[in-house]
């Protein structure tokens, strides 16, 4: 692979203006499909083939398409101590919902003080009016849904308290903001400091750029032919700019320490894709099948999500291996500091070209730190795994929903708040009970005649039957929230009592069945997943490395990160700890698909540093170093990069947590904190300390397993067989090819 790769290195530095032209020209097409061909995006959570999802479908196609229809709740609440049944109050009542009738796209809209079904609360104080729409929440319009905010906006003028929530008022999220701003400037002031030159970090950035512009936007387009979720191109955003800028950190700084060995940019940019960029290709397969991974747990949604990203990464790898080499032709020597480039044009042309002759100094904080990791291994090691143990501990009471709070202060939470007051905190997340099939009259009657008397049930409606008999629809109002544990087992309760009887079917549904079912299915796919990630960490790891040991603490190391991780999202979005820091909206249980997919990117990430890292110490250790030296030399030559790349990483993250969407939030605080604990923590203290404390054991693989090809991530075959033929040119010769000023100064 690394000769392979060298080649194409190669060929896109002679042909960098027509590679350059074809990544513009995939960029600009892939703007016109999604500003052309792009569709809608969803914010609900459905898996085919669940009791649930099933129901949804036949209670569309048994009660017409507006049974299933989006809908708001619009709650009114009277004055002081007025009632809103008074006749002052009943007639702005009457007017509200009259507007709300005629607004674009409703089918209907209830009136809360309706004798024959009045919506009005026990002490008469508040009433709440359902609007339905005739199409499904992804497919309002946001000026639809701006008509329903104005009306509700417009009565709270007549003196009465007016909120609304549910589906309809919710917008979709979007991509875009200052979220991703703020990751790519943090990113550019990072990448300026690690290079000394502006012109380095700003080639690194619009390289990323540009990958990531073309998996958006291609996400985009793709939303004209399959319904995706609206968080997937967000997903998709924060992590192909993260690893963009990372894949292309790591081969433009092979890339100068090249130019820095006397190499032409040329050959320094074929060099730099044939070594680094071995190991970044490696590194964004491992993240592909990561996410690729995903369905595995049998959710097209979770599927969809994952293939998406992983489809953004495999573009991230094709720019860095292809893009940032052509650039690199253009820029040449510009991608060193001023001084350094002033120190190659006066060095000899006999130390330039020796690879030794860039001295790497024994002394600085990255080889302080790794003596004193190593030399203190116990105490490295026992205090990074106790201090990542301590912040795993709430994962162990991690709970996981769909159904996810409003932020504090919405007129959602403020709907949310007075109807759970009013009329019971059930109200707000209903169950339906479709029965389905002949009798179905007579079994709804008895399923509301029942259901009351099972514990958790407030009330249960009388039936609606359809004009032929064949489907009958029993609401069943729970006496808890729809995320708590006491309306998780009501609907298991409902489904045993009612749901294996002859005759007619029963099915319970509704937003909180669909939330218990697809969190059991995300639940019960997670042991899967995590299997196989953690088989694939021990195949790649050792095919890699050729040994058993490194492996398995690097897999320990992951799993220590996912719980620290997951643990401290637990803390702060669940139990409210620290929640104003990273202006948490509301707390309680996770969003259920959150887990799956922290656990999905972070794995691909840790086998980034662990490969990137680890690498280094394993080929100095082949070079015939000692193993404690070979760590302190490898720590120091790979853990500056890995640190600019985890700041990066950090910072495009973190980007999406003060401002990001209520719902991604949580997850990029996992992921930025992973990030911090995977590269800060395992690969800085721990994994150096436990190489050091197994010593030559690290690199023992059995004779059996001796047959396994050697994957060449750090391409030292083509090192070895390339510094055997490198060109005898002068320094000043050198730099008459890549700029001709920068020689004449020199002479």
């Amino acid at each position: 692979m690394a000769t392979f790769l060298h080649r194409l290195g190669l060929a896109s530095v002679r042909h960098r203006l027509g590679v350059t032209v074809a990544w513009i020209v995939v960029l600009l097409a892939a703007a016109v499909g999604a500003s052309t061909m792009s569709g809608r995006t969803m914010n609900t959570f459905e898996i085919p083939g669940q009791e649930s999802t099933t129901a949804l479908t036949l209670i569309e196609e048994r009660f017409g398409s507006t049974a299933n229809g989006a809908t708001a709740q619009v709650v009114l609440q009277a004055p002081g101590t007025a009632k809103i049944t008074a006749p002052e109050t009943a007639g702005q009542v009457a007017k509200i919902v009259a507007e709300l009738e005629k607004l674009p796209g409703v089918a209907n809209a209830t009136n809360p003080l309706d004798p024959a079904s009045p919506f009005v609360s026990a002490d008469q104080r508040a009433a709440y009016s359902t609007v339905t729409y005739s199409v499904q929440a992804p497919d309002i319009t946001d000026t639809q849904r701006e008509a329903l905010l104005d009306v509700v906006a417009d009565a709270r003028a007549a003196g009465l308290t007016v909120e609304v929530t549910g589906e309809a008022a919710q917008a979709i999220t979007e991509v875009g903001g200052s979220a991703e701003v703020i990751g790519v400037i943090i990113a550019l002031l990072v990448l300026t400091i690690t290079y000394g030159s502006l012109v380095a970090a700003g080639m690194n950035l619009i390289t990323a750029v540009v990958g990531v512009g073309i998996g958006a936007l291609g996400i985009t387009t793709l939303t004209g032919f399959v319904d995706l979720q609206s968080t997937t191109p967000i997903l998709a955003v924060m992590l192909g700019l993260a690893v963009g800028i990372d894949y292309a950190l790591f081969i433009v700084t092979r890339f100068r320490q090249e130019l820095l060995r006397g190499h032409t940019t040329a050959d320094a940019a074929a060099m730099a894709v044939g070594t680094a960029g071995s190991a970044v290709v490696t590194a964004g397969a491992t993240v592909v099948i990561a996410l690729a991974g995903l369905a595995i747990a049998g959710i097209p949604f979770l599927t969809e999500m994952g293939l998406a990203a992983a489809a953004t990464i495999v573009v991230a790898v094709l720019v860095a291996v292809t893009l940032v080499p052509a650039v690199l032709g253009f820029i040449g020597v510009r991608a060193l500091p001023h001084r350094a480039r002033q120190q190659l044009a006066q060095r000899p042309a006999a130390e330039t070209n020796d690879p030794a002759a860039t001295p790497q100094a024994d002394r600085g904080f990255y080889t302080s730190w790794a003596r004193t990791v190593t030399r203190r291994r116990w105490t490295s090691l026992l205090a990074a795994v106790l201090a990542l143990g301590v912040i795993a501990v709430p994962v162990f009471s991690m709970r996981t929903t769909l159904v996810q709070a409003p932020a504090d202060g919405s007129t959602q939470a403020n709907a949310t708040q007075i109807l759970s007051d009013r009329f019971g905190a059930g109200l707000t997340g209903p169950l339906l009970v479709l029965v389905d099939g002949e009798g179905a009259a007579t079994r709804a009657a008895a399923v509301a005649q029942q259901a009351p008397a099972l514990t958790g049930v407030a009330l249960a409606a009388p039936p609606q039957v359809t004009a032929d008999g064949s489907a009958a629809l029993v609401t069943i109002i729970p006496t808890s929230g729809p995320s708590s544990q006491e309306t998780i087992d009501l609907v298991h309760a409902l489904r045993e009592k009612f749901g294996t009887t002859d005759g007619a079917r029963v099915y319970v549904t509704g937003s909180t069945a669909v939330s218990v079912d697809v969190s059991q299915k995300l639940n019960d796919a997670m042991p899967v997943y995590l299997g196989l990630v953690v088989g694939l960490a021990l195949v790649l790891l050792v095919l890699v490395f050729r040994s058993i040991l490194v492996p398995v603490g690097g897999v320990i190391g992951f799993l220590l990160t996912i719980g620290a991780s997951l643990g401290a999202t637990t803390a702060v979005f669940q139990w409210g700890w620290l929640k104003d820091i990273v202006q948490a909206e509301t707390t309680g249980p996770l969003l259920s698909l959150s887990p799956i997919i922290v656990i999905g990117i972070l794995f691909g990430l840790a086998m980034d540093y662990q490969v990137f890292l680890v690498s280094r110490m394993h080929e100095n250790h082949a070079h015939g170093a000692r193993p404690r030296d070979a760590i302190i030399t490898g720590f120091r030559q790979a853990a500056p990069v890995v640190l600019a790349a985890a700041c990066i990483m950090f910072a495009v993250f973190g980007g999406f947590i003060p401002q990001g969407d209520a719902i991604l939030k949580p997850i990029a605080f996992a992921l930025a904190l992973g990030i911090v604990f995977d590269a800060f923590i395992i690969r800085m203290i721990a994994m150096p300390a436990a190489l050091a404390l197994l010593g030559r054991a690290a690199w023992w693989l059995p004779r059996w397993l001796r047959w396994l090809p050697a994957f060449d991530v750090e391409g030292a075959a083509l090192t070895r067989a390339t510094s055997t033929t490198t060109s005898s040119a002068s320094a000043a010769d050198v730099q008459a090819v890549d700029r001709p000023e920068l020689a004449t100064k020199a002479n």
